[in-house]
């Protein structure tokens, strides 16, 4: 979509607010629709975020037990700090959900871990759940599907997981939350199709009055410093990145975008600098550690009437990291 067509398109949408479109659907588990009006009143709504889960584990990365082992003990761990906490109102994943191929074993590994969860979870797709295929190269690399490949994949992704849409939404108290999922069939690694970005945009749209975080697999350009090769590159960022802008940029209701793909560690200088996390002036890039790795962590937010704070939890041991706190007002 160009941007003549692209900005056409935002201003018949403008024209046709309340006129319907495409909405969330109830999954494995129930929370109010913000097309029904639903809403927790509570003074505080709190989301735990899991960045690339990668179940179980990723054995071509981590080929020993002795590797794999301390890993594994930490994703386990993980429920049970969250279940200790009796003020979730819902956990949210950011995609990669399978370790590599995004096939039936390393799904039915996800379902059992995500049954664990006492709170509801929102799920969310990335590349490794559609992009590739079953089985390596015979140099042992990963190998990307054609169009049709992606789609059957994408397709037995949303089946398998129970997911009655790939890309939905929740109201939480004054607040509206946008769930979307790579899953456009061309050459980059995490972009919207056209029919999600028709439908993102009406959604921005028809809630324009409320504050709005967004959950995607991958970041926004630019919000990270580029401290590797991958960084900032069109396979790492949110696509297609100049309508996104574009869409951000008309829509300063939205102050948070919710990432993970790039496996950020919270020991980065970049992971938590506003001042670089920053997109378009008003919406902050919330990155978020792969769960597949020797430390692991998790953000929370914290959702108040009239600010959002962010504070990041180091399961391994066992504490918050203070210097990471960060508060939003609204």
């Amino acid at each position: 979509m160009d941007r003549r067509s692209f900005l056409k398109y935002l201003a018949g949408t403008g024209l046709a607010l309340g006129a319907g479109g495409w909405y969330g659907f109830e999954r494995w588990f129930s929370l109010p629709r913000a097309e029904s009006g639903g809403s927790l009143e509570e003074a505080c709504q709190r989301i735990v975020v899991l960045g690339d889960p990668h179940l179980p584990v990723r054995r071509e990365k981590y080929t020993t037990p002795a590797a794999q082992d301390p890993i594994l003990q930490l994703k386990t761990k993980l429920p049970t700090d969250v279940n200790a906490w009796d003020d979730v109102t819902l956990v949210a994943v950011l995609g990669d959900i399978a370790a590599r191929y995004g096939i039936d074993s390393e799904y039915a590994d996800a379902k059992a871990y995500f049954s664990r969860f006492q709170a509801p979870v929102c799920i969310m797709g990335g590349n490794h759940d559609y992009v590739y295929r079953d089985e390596p190269s015979a140099a042992g690399h990963l190998q990307k599907n054609d169009a049709a490949g992606r789609a059957a994949k994408l397709a037995h992704f949303q089946t398998v997981m129970g997911l009655e849409q790939l890309f939905y939404t929740r109201r939480l108290g004054s607040y509206f939350l946008i769930f979307l999922t790579p899953d456009a069939l061309g050459s980059y690694l995490t972009e919207m199709s056209e029919r999600q970005l028709h439908w993102f945009a009406d959604q921005l749209v028809q809630h324009r009055d409320l504050p709005t975080i967004v959950f995607f697999h991958a970041p926004l350009a630019g919000t990270l410093p580029t401290y590797q090769k991958n960084i900032n590159t069109p396979d790492f960022i949110a696509q297609p990145e100049s309508s996104i802008r574009w869409l951000l940029e008309a829509n300063p209701q939205v102050r948070l975008w919710v990432s993970g793909h790039t496996h950020t560690p919270a020991t980065n200088p970049g992971y938590a600098d506003t001042d670089v996390n920053t997109y378009v002036g008003n919406v902050v890039d919330i990155h978020n550690p792969t769960l597949d790795a020797a430390t692991l962590w998790t953000n929370s937010l914290y959702l108040y009437r009239d600010r959002i704070e962010v504070r990041t939890f180091n399961h391994k041991t066992g504490e918050w990291v203070g210097k990471l706190d960060r508060v939003f007002s609204l």
